[in-house]
């Protein structure tokens, strides 16, 4: 069966440049190496793709290559000898490739060659992090309050001091590594897998008395109450951290913290985009015709806001500093109060005579809009 053409199976073009070839073999070298990828083909693309750079990654069999293809290398035998796999890495390309990137990329961290590391396992670690929902009424996220709130949460037992035990000795089975070492050779290589150990759950130490508080877990369950300072302006999403106050740290790390969600209500006259209000203000037709001064209560003060003569339905007051604080900032939002005009549904007697007196007056000279409809419809 015909040889591939070495570019082809690489997936590079003839002018690709070293860089590219050896990037290309290092892909293909992890996708069908036989230790990875239990297809039946696959140690014959591996094979083929090993053969390939072999010739493409030196200079002179590539320019050779290049110049007489595969029957230059069957006639000086070169290309032979590629039919099985060394115990080392250098006959297939792998000088300069850390093979173990590859493998511990699929594998896990536990994989290496011959070596062994550090067990992570017993080191000291921060506690996890807590997450709490705080409802606040609209006012309170507004202004700002302080709020107490209770979590349930696995502190460091008192009884132990957090070690889970008494009479501390170093673990027999691991000799204070926390982990177990097992080593396997192949035709790769030695690897050596990592696990933790199952006797001391990777500590390093055992006790000869467990705790009885805490029943050799170095954490017990505890309630506590935390006071929140809310800042002024907060909104629905926004989180405070409280430094440490979650749970209790491995091996004597540091708590974790504690984030505090808020989540506010709706306001049934005030309306927030962002750091502006909104709110609707009820005039009668009388004020909005005539004109008036309205007294607005507002979020925490009153305002006298003066309503100009013929006023429409819909029309927007702008009130400048009077919105939402932005958080952490001397900066605050604005209040736009808009104007609705409310056309009474019960009149008594007297104001229906009025409104009839009214009704026989013409009202709709001053009335731009009415002007046009009239004359639309009288052509």
């Amino acid at each position: 069966m015909a040889k591939r053409d070495y570019y082809e199976v690489l997936g590079v073009s003839k002018t690709a440049s070293d860089t590219e070839i050896k990037s290309a073999f290092r892909k293909l070298a992890k996708q069908y190496h036989p230790d990875l990828n239990k297809d039946k083909d696959a140690p014959e693309k591996f094979k083929e793709v090993q053969e390939a750079y072999e010739v493409l990654s030196d200079p002179q069999k590539r320019k050779t290559y290049d110049q007489y293809g595969h029957s230059a290398f069957d006639q000086n035998g070169n290309a032979q000898g590629f039919g099985g796999f060394s115990s080392g890495f250098s006959g297939f390309g792998f000088d300069d490739i850390d093979l173990s990137d590859i493998l511990s990329g699929v594998f896990g961290q536990g994989f290496g060659f011959g070596s062994s590391s550090k067990s992570k396992t017993n080191r000291s670690q921060k506690g996890n992090d807590v997450l709490y929902e705080l409802k606040l009424s609209f006012m309170e996220a507004v202004f700002g309050c302080t709020k107490d709130i209770t979590l349930d949460v696995y502190e460091k037992c008192d009884g132990c001091d957090g070690k889970g035990g008494h009479g501390e000795t170093t673990c027999s089975r691991c000799h204070g590594s926390g982990t177990i070492t097992e080593e396997s050779r192949t035709m790769f290589g030695s690897f050596v897998s990592k696990t933790t150990c199952p006797e001391c759950n990777g500590k390093g130490k055992t006790y000869k008395e467990i705790c009885s508080q805490c029943k050799g877990t170095g954490k017990v369950r505890k309630r506590k109450t935390i006071s929140v300072t809310v800042p002024a302006g907060v909104s629905t999403g926004q989180q405070v951290r409280i430094k440490e106050k979650g749970e209790a740290g491995i091996n004597g790390g540091p708590n974790g913290d504690v984030y505090v969600e808020f989540n506010v209500e709706e306001h049934e006259i005030f309306k927030r985009e962002d750091n502006d209000i909104y709110m609707q203000l009820p005039i009668n037709i009388v004020e909005a015709t005539l004109g008036c001064k309205k007294e607005v209560p507002l979020m925490k003060e009153s305002i006298i806001l003066n309503i100009p003569e013929g006023t429409q339905n819909g029309d927007k007051h702008r009130i400048k500093g009077k919105g939402v604080p932005y958080v952490n900032s001397n900066k605050i939002g604005d209040l736009y109060i808009t104007i609705k005009v409310v056309i009474p549904t019960k009149l008594d007697k007297k104001q229906k005579e009025l409104f009839n007196e009214l009704s026989k007056t013409d009202l709709d000279n001053n009335n731009d809009f009415i002007k046009k409809f009239k004359k639309f419809f009288k052509r």
